[in-house]
């Protein structure tokens, strides 16, 4: 019998249902929603979880309060540079993998997300917004490449995704300088796909889901997991992928469904 995954008991992101959409809400708005271990932990286990829960068809990540995600907790920073040296870097190389099995759980899941922007994405919150396959900003979002301001390079998938959504020149100009850009400007240079209203965000970013969920959810996990290696394979792998992958299709209960009704249509 195959194991039932339930919903994990979270208190720093919170999660709501709305027409099979899963709307995760960092929580710790006191703290601009910055990343900690224990918001980090929460977040990949409602990932795992809405990645296996039939429930759920698509994700919309957001932030509670005034800003969508501040970064990396500062606190966090101070407690890891006050470790034994000779720990320091051994400490930071196994919080690196934690943090990038969140992010690549979150860019490979096999079901559309969208991230609705609200106020500041700075660093790591930009780069978690980026992981996303949508984004949308509030008019009063802003984001911010901040690593270097912080002696730091974007450790959270900024230096993979930014240049794909931007170009690379683009993408090295707001990483090396660091500089805050608004929800305008980020969605003329296709760093984001929408600009919405504050009060019609999370409505706005479920719609976004909700439409990226009409056909096969089968054909759309397979689709996205190889786009999402399209920048780096050749014509001739995107196709062998795809040769696999629609043989699978050709199996599937939703493309047998979806030939008889249009069958029966023609009839």
């Amino acid at each position: 019998m195959e194991a039932v995954l339930t919903q994990p008991n979270t208190t720093l992101v919170d999660i709501t249902l709305r027409d099979n959409v899963a709307i995760l809400t960092l929580n710790r708005p006191k703290k601009r929603n910055a990343v900690n271990n224990e918001m980090r932990s929460e977040l990949t286990s409602l990932l795992h979880w809405a990645d296996q829960s039939t429930d759920v068809a698509a994700i919309v990540l957001t932030g509670q309060g005034k800003g969508f995600c501040a970064g990396g907790d500062i606190a966090a920073m101070q407690d890891r540079l006050s470790a034994p040296a000779g720990r320091v870097g051994i400490n930071g190389w196994h919080r690196q993998r934690r943090t990038h099995h969140l992010l690549t759980t979150l860019h490979d899941l096999p079901k559309p997300t969208v991230a609705a922007v609200n106020g500041a994405a700075a660093g790591l919150g930009a780069d978690l917004a980026l992981c996303c396959d949508f984004v949308i900003g509030a008019s009063d979002a802003n984001f911010v490449m901040s690593y270097a301001l912080r002696g730091l390079i974007p450790d959270g998938g900024g230096m993979y995704f930014l240049p794909r959504r931007v170009g690379l020149a683009r993408a090295k100009e707001l990483i090396f300088s660091g500089r805050r850009i608004d929800a305008d400007e980020a969605l003329s240079i296709n760093m984001i796909e929408g600009v919405s209203a504050p009060e019609c965000l999370i409505e706005d970013a479920v719609t976004m889901a909700k439409s990226m969920t009409v056909g096969s959810p089968d054909a759309i996990a397979l689709t996205k997991s190889i786009m999402n290696k399209s920048f780096e394979s050749t014509a001739e792998e995107i196709f062998a992928l795809g040769s696999q992958a629609q043989g699978i299709c050709y199996t599937t209960d939703s493309h047998r469904k979806a030939v008889t009704a249009f069958l029966n249509r023609e009839k």
